[in-house]
């Protein structure tokens, strides 16, 4: 009889903390596009207006951003000003809730059918470049290296450090005047 209720709240779990990660992952991949020169080179191949959308299928949580030139990407929330050109699907909250909790890297998820990607490959490639990035960053290497498919070698823990403090002092910011224009 417990078990009847204590489904449907980690479902709700789940479901809020796949949430939570959307929202500090647009806000973050806006912050290391302005920190990192890795990533604006990156993102400067793609078209400007470029609109990113990583989502739980089929109305469920996601990010939305924008590259708005010279390689930087504005968050939009979960709401596109138009027509996306790059989605990248999960298929279910659990699959994208092993992704975003770092038990299963974006890799393993795409090869074991647990993603869908509506546009070009090649820049699903490329965000997910940036993701990898964005996340040895601001996750601890132990983590990170379980997150992503190479953690990088050149990176040593000076730069690594203060790349993540100035993403989450950005990310910060950011939710600061969110909150503020409400």
């Amino acid at each position: 009889m417990i078990a009847r209720h204590i489904k449907p709240m980690a479902l709700q779990a789940r479901r809020l903390y796949v949430e939570i990660m959307f929202q500090v992952m647009g806000r973050a991949l806006q912050a290391v596009s302005e920190v990192d020169q890795d990533v604006q080179s990156e993102v400067r191949v793609l078209p400007e207006g470029f609109l990113f959308e990583m989502m739980v299928m089929p109305d469920g949580s996601g990010l939305i951003v924008e590259h708005i030139g010279d390689g930087r990407l504005h968050y939009h929330g979960d709401t596109a000003p138009r027509p996306v050109d790059l989605s990248i699907q999960f298929k279910h909250v659990a699959h994208a809730f092993l992704v975003l909790s770092f038990q299963e890297k974006t890799s393993v998820a795409f090869a074991n059918d647990r993603m869908l990607v509506n546009g070009d490959i090649s820049f699903a490639v490329r965000m997910t470049r940036v993701l990898n990035r964005l996340e040895v960053f601001i996750l601890p290497r132990l983590i990170a290296s379980r997150a992503v498919k190479e953690y990088p070698a050149t990176l040593n823990l000076p730069k690594k450090v203060l790349s993540a403090a100035r993403i989450y002092l950005k990310v910060a910011t950011h939710f600061v005047d969110t909150v503020r224009a409400l």
